[in-house]
């Protein structure tokens, strides 16, 4: 999952990016409404999260510009405004939900995976299995066969993402776009550096690699005879 932060506050958008980081979800950060835009404008995102109380564009103005381009992924508001009125407008406007400030992290989570399970139409997975490969998406723990392997975050995120996609090919600036929250820099060696790493973990210690370079391409986990 990618997500778009819009928040002026530092302490409290990197108390979320932490937060959010650290469950594998990809986040892009925007600091004012009108750079909000421009971000939102030009990558695809699946979910938003708005301050309403941003600087050169606010929040409702924001929403109304993402709505007007066409853009239909949900849109979860954050406000220290906690009446009727305020709500109400937050979600006519074009919002999905609408959390009010201070929150607890578990709580915005938990609203994020309910609009992505909603706008996607699936029901969101607890685990992940290809093969002799398990991942437990909520404790955060990787098993092949009976060994449990111990994953840094961004080997997990990558790893899952790869499941997600298991049995096709998945290049470099989709790894990129999905696993790392900047854009694709194709100087950059850090997707190869980490597939390498990965490979030391999942597939070295077993007899059938899972990992499999597509030369040109990208990369495709699958479990071959």
């Amino acid at each position: 999952m990618r997500i778009l932060l819009v928040e002026d506050d530092p302490r409290q958008a990197t108390f979320i990016m932490h937060g959010l980081q650290q469950e594998g979800i990809c986040v892009d950060h925007a600091v004012d409404g009108e750079a909000g835009l421009q971000q939102a404008l030009a990558a695809p995102y699946d979910l938003f999260v708005f301050d309403l109380m941003l600087p050169v564009r606010d929040g409702l103005s924001l929403i109304h510009a993402i709505r007007g381009r066409g853009i239909t992924a949900p849109i979860l508001v954050l406000s220290a405004r906690n009446s009727v009125d305020d709500r109400v407008k937050g979600l006519q406007a074009g919002g999905d939900d609408y959390l009010v400030k201070p929150f607890a992290f578990s709580e915005l989570l938990a609203r994020v995976q309910a609009l992505y399970r909603r706008a996607t139409g699936m029901t969101e997975p607890t685990q992940l299995t290809h093969g002799s490969l398990r991942l437990d998406l909520q404790r955060r723990k990787c098993w092949r066969d009976d060994d449990t392997l111990d994953l840094q975050p961004k080997e997990f995120a990558l790893l899952e993402y790869l499941m997600r996609n298991a049995g096709r090919v998945v290049s470099r600036t989709m790894i990129m776009e999905h696993v790392w929250d900047y854009n694709f820099d194709p100087q950059t060696n850090v997707v190869e550096a980490r597939i390498s790493r990965l490979r030391e973990k999942v597939d070295r210690p077993f007899a059938q690699p899972l990992i499999h370079t597509v030369r040109g391409i990208g990369y495709m986990l699958e479990a071959r005879n």
